[in-house]
């Protein structure tokens, strides 16, 4: 007989979130399934477990949350103690009997900044494998955007995004805070603060000082580190402040009014200034006791709040818009898209405009990079029965596109090195470190050698991660010689295959001569990893229409 589920959450812990889809549940659909999101935070770790319906709809069963301080270890000392290693492992064990309880099928389990900045994560990691069987990742902060702005945007609805103008998507978290600039729904910019509420805790209060001096402490820090992104997020033009986490959630049952027909709430500029009044002369033990919260949520009250505060007053919104999401939640929906939907599209529009937001830093020719993805995106989609890649993979070609010469900016020499290196450690928003390291060599190999066992970094990755650098590199490389000029004469392309030659049809170029000696040049690597000779080949326009009588 099966172990009895674990007792529900208390009630002053996060409620259950029902994101669903705009479609009718189809009755004759398939059993439902089961997936799980464990969010192996700073100062608790979660676990939701989920029903997801043939049609993508997501319907919470049970939330679990345990406390245990991993952000005090790793911003403190830099590195996890065994102590609070055991007791993470051991929440995470009984999370995996819930797991085998309700027989979850599919789980995704990540870590933040706790973990990902302990110099003994991966020993922690791999305990927490040996004992659990989960195998836990650790995910960068432009991951951790992503899935919360999300889980946001479904929040909202469609409607409201539309409507919401220059908005600013903020999530203080235990270690960090996240900053998403969106317009009328769109993501435009992306950036981390190092500035979370235990890091605030752990780094700059001394425990000896009054809670308002310590909450004057913090106004400091936060309007040092807010002041350094003022500039580049544009916040005096922000007119919509979204706020995310468990600051902004216990804030929105103080002093916030329920929105009409959504689970939103909203907090006026007056209501929260005086709720941040009120809350800054208590300790943490003195709003533990009142107010039924654990000792550290406590802790993490006051600095959260301190930095929508600073927010607020840094922007022109007239209110606080508090949606019921936390990260976990946009796991959640990457776990239900993973049953066949698309991926969200202004995520998918979001990865673009970061990218080029990078390509415009290094001064790349804007026009060019644009041509050449448009051109690699062209060829993708014809070649979709040789390569038989995915639509997140001809998303990662494009970004490869929009980014493969910002090393330009470092040298014209040797500049597909410097791609490499300035790719490899630029922030990207929605895409993984992982894939952010395939664009990385993708751009590497857009000119010159193909990829040699020689070379360490690509040697380096899995044999998959080889295989697609090398499918989409080669297209890349097409796609760059067919625009040798910079003068995008290439606008009209078919492609045919026969056989094993495929020809590329130009129609309306003036003169093909360096775009026809680059594609010779380059197309060595196509021929090698697709097996087909290329050819370009000009197609005459199509008569004119004679003039009507």
């Amino acid at each position: 007989m099966p172990q009895a589920p674990p007792p529900p959450s208390p009630a002053n812990e996060e409620t259950a979130l029902q994101l669903q889809r705009p479609a009718e549940r189809d009755t004759e659909a398939q059993t439902p399934r089961l997936v799980a999101a464990i969010d192996i935070g700073s100062n608790s770790l979660r676990l939701a477990i989920a029903e997801v319906g043939a049609d993508g709809r997501i319907e919470i069963v049970d939330q679990l949350q345990r406390a245990v301080h991993l952000g005090q270890d790793t911003f403190g000392r830099g590195r996890l103690g065994r102590g609070t290693m055991r007791a993470a492992i051991a929440i995470l064990r009984d999370f995996h009997k819930s797991l085998e309880f309700y027989g979850v099928t599919q789980v995704r389990a990540v870590a933040t900044s706790a973990v990902r900045e302990a110099a003994n994560a991966d020993t922690f990691l791999n305990r927490v494998y040996l004992a659990t069987g989960l195998d836990a990742e650790v995910i960068d902060t432009t991951e951790e955007s992503r899935l919360i702005v999300q889980a946001v945007r479904r929040a909202l609805g469609a409607e409201y995004r539309k409507k919401s103008g220059n908005a600013l998507v903020a999530d203080v978290g235990g270690g960090s805070t996240l900053l998403t600039l969106l317009l009328n729904g769109e993501i435009t910019l992306s950036q981390s603060l190092v500035l979370g509420a235990i890091r605030i805790q752990e780094t700059f209060l001394p425990a000896a000082e009054t809670p308002l001096r310590r909450a004057a402490v913090v106004r400091q820090q936060v309007h040092t580190a807010i002041h350094s992104v003022e500039a580049q997020l544009r916040l005096k033009q922000i007119r919509t402040l979204v706020a995310v986490g468990a600051g902004a959630r216990f804030a929105a049952q103080q002093a916030g009014k329920a929105t009409p027909e959504s689970d939103l709430a909203t907090i006026s500029r007056t209501r929260f200034a005086a709720l941040v009044r009120r809350f800054e002369r208590y300790s943490a033990e003195e709003l533990a006791r009142h107010h039924g919260l654990s000792f550290s949520d406590a802790e993490m009250l006051n600095p959260s709040l301190l930095v929508f505060e600073a927010l607020l007053k840094a922007t022109r919104a007239k209110e606080i818009i508090v949606p019921p999401v936390a990260m976990r939640d946009g796991v959640l929906l990457d776990l239900a898209r993973s049953a066949g939907s698309a991926d969200d599209p202004a995520i998918i529009e979001g990865v673009v405009h970061s990218a080029l937001s990078v390509a415009r830093k290094y001064n790349v020719d804007l026009a060019h990079a644009q041509h050449v993805s448009g051109l690699a995106v062209r060829l993708f989609d014809a070649l979709q029965g040789e390569h038989r890649l995915t639509a997140r993979e001809r998303l990662l070609l494009q970004v490869a596109g929009l980014v493969h010469e910002v090393g330009g900016f470092v040298s014209s020499r040797a500049h597909h090195k410097h791609s490499y290196y300035l790719i490899a450690n630029a922030e990207i928003f929605g895409l993984t470190r992982e894939e952010i390291h395939v664009v990385a060599h993708v751009a590497r190999y857009h000119r010159r050698s193909p990829p040699k066992s020689s070379h360490l970094e690509y040697m380096a990755l899995p044999r998959p991660a080889r295989m697609l650098v090398s499918k989409l590199a080669a297209m890349l490389r097409v796609a760059d010689a067919l625009d040798r000029a910079h003068a995008q004469q290439v606008t009209d392309l078919r492609v045919q295959k026969q056989d094993d030659d495929l020809t590329l049809y130009i129609r309306g170029a003036v003169d093909l001569t360096l775009e026809r000696a680059a594609v010779v040049g380059k197309g060595d690597m196509f021929e090698d990893i697709y097996g087909m000779r290329l050819r370009l080949e000009d197609e005459p326009l199509p008569p004119a229409a004679p003039p009507r009588p």
